[in-house]
């Protein structure tokens, strides 16, 4: 059981210890939610420092409910200033005629996430400090529709993450875009992340115990040694009420 539930860390490069500096965008669809590994790694970013959580899809009742059945109370987090929660649903970014249009709007929450960080650090997070984003393509509809507006956020973001030492986290819907193939937006991401974590549905259809298929590219250790065995994982998961439980195809009877 230990060794099924340390793949997904293993995956993500994580055993090692801290996740400073890392970028890691998480891809899924109707079918296969990915907001398990969101959750995951909350809960693992809040053992040993701080989280920035921007909050486009749920309130904070609802992840609040979700880490308490993973042994992880928030609203203690919270009044420890461990866990900063940024509810983005009342998000208001007008048009062009209002003050602020959604560049404006997301050029404030970039504001607000920047000096999170920069307090965290300076009370002695620095390197344990995680920006998280739980649906950029709810952020790309608070601006308005502009994909660039969500990639100049984005890279602002990527630059607290090389000044800090801090690790991004982001989830997107790659369903959603296609009837248009694969768009700029997460093209980019794809190509920003260090890490890039996809979760489907399995191909061989539904399963009573297995609740679809993750696979993982981890950019950051592909030379010398480890390259080919891994750069990429590709397995199993079925999400339990308190955790996640990965293993390889084939290891279930």
């Amino acid at each position: 059981m230990e060794r099924a539930s340390n793949l997904l860390d293993e995956a993500l490069g994580l055993n090692g210890g801290g996740s400073g500096g890392t970028v890691v965008v998480i891809e899924d669809c109707v079918e296969t939610s990915g907001a398990f590994v969101l959750h995951h790694l909350l809960k693992r970013a809040l053992s040993g420092g701080v989280v920035i959580f921007v909050a486009f899809a749920h309130p904070f009742s609802h992840y609040d409910r979700i880490l308490r059945k993973m042994g992880c109370n928030l609203v203690v987090q919270r009044d420890n200033k461990r866990f900063i929660f940024l509810d983005m649903l009342t998000l208001e970014c007008p048009d062009g005629d209002g003050e602020k249009n959604g560049e404006g709007g997301l050029f404030e929450l970039y504001g607000k996430i920047q000096n999170a960080v920069e307090v965290s650090a300076l009370a002695g997070s620095k390197g344990n400090i995680s920006i998280m984003i739980d649906d950029v393509s709810l952020m790309e509809v608070a601006a308005n529709g502009s994909s660039n507006h969500v990639l100049n956020f984005l890279h602002y973001c990527l630059t607290l993450t090389t000044q800090f030492v801090c690790s991004l986290f982001v989830l997107n819907h790659e369903d959603i875009y296609s009837s248009m193939g694969r768009p700029m937006l997460i093209l980019q991401m794809e190509y920003l992340a260090e890490v890039i974590v996809k979760a489907e549905p399995l191909a061989t259809g539904l399963a009573a115990d297995v609740h679809g298929q993750l696979t993982v590219v981890n950019k950051r250790i592909c030379e010398g040694l480890w390259s080919s065995r891994n750069k990429m994982g590709n397995f199993h998961f079925r999400v339990r009420e308190n955790a996640v439980e990965c293993f390889y195809p084939g290891s279930r009877t």
